[in-house]
């Protein structure tokens, strides 16, 4: 009786790991299949200029931004962005368009000091026209703690990560004013600090994530062998025999 339970309760083990393995590998194609369809959407978008409130208004997904506005006076500096291997900060300052959009825009990252002073930034007033790719800010990682503070600079916030209606709050804008997109400015524009257009930066490519699925999916079919070789040993061995 007691090996009988043994048993049940080893193949009950082996399935749920089996299925939190699959879980897993789900995932990650999950995650492969959207990196890819975000990354295909570029060129395309590229093709059609729209003004912010005509991107907005359509469905979320890339497109390419050629408008007129003003910067408004405050900031958010997103912290832990990598570049070419440093630390350092992304600048984000709201932006209003002519025809009242708004939007968060992507001014370029900054180094952060190894003692972590944060740096002080020059923030834009000016009317301007401007051109860049309206696209998902970075990804966030884990939600611990507050998502902003505020800085030594009046109206600059250092985040963690972007949640849209706190952002637009600190900000001093209208609660469920900012988009969950934000406009990477066109690197050939003149101002702002070091950019780029890459779409997946801080973050794994799609190839990667198809690596860790095959991974997971190793690691469920080693579990679902080993059991079925455990239990094709017991059904083997003789009525009463001993050993493990």
């Amino acid at each position: 009786m007691m090996r009988q339970h043994t048993r049940l309760v080893g193949w009950i083990a082996a399935l749920a790991t089996i299925a939190l393995f699959c879980f897993l590998g789900h995932w990650q194609l999950q995650r492969m299949h959207e990196k890819q369809a975000l990354l295909a959407q570029q060129a395309p978008a590229r093709a059609q200029a729209l003004t912010l409130a005509e991107a907005l208004a359509a469905p979320p997904q890339l497109r390419w931004v050629v408008d007129a506005g003003r910067f408004l006076p405050a900031a958010l500096l997103l912290d832990n962005q990598m570049r070419k291997g440093r630390a350092g900060i992304k600048v984000y300052q709201p932006f209003r368009s002519d025809a009242g959009a708004l939007v968060l825009i992507d001014l370029g990252w900054l180094p952060m000091p190894p003692d972590r002073t944060v740096p002080t930034v020059a923030l834009r007033g000016d009317h301007v026209q401007l051109a860049g790719l309206l696209a998902p800010p970075p990804a966030a990682g884990l939600a611990l703690g507050p998502a902003m503070s505020p800085t030594q600079q009046a109206n600059v916030w250092l985040a963690s990560r972007m949640p849209p209606d706190e952002v637009a709050v600190a900000l001093s804008l209208p609660r469920n004013s900012l988009p969950a997109r934000v406009l990477r400015l066109d690197p050939a524009l003149p101002g702002g600090h070091a950019r780029d257009l890459e779409l997946l930066p801080n973050t794994l490519p799609p190839s990667r994530h198809l690596g860790y699925a095959v991974q997971w999916f190793g690691l469920a079919l080693t579990v679902l062998v080993v059991a079925v070789l455990l239990e094709w040993r017991r059904r083997r061995r003789p009525a009463g025999a001993a050993g493990p």
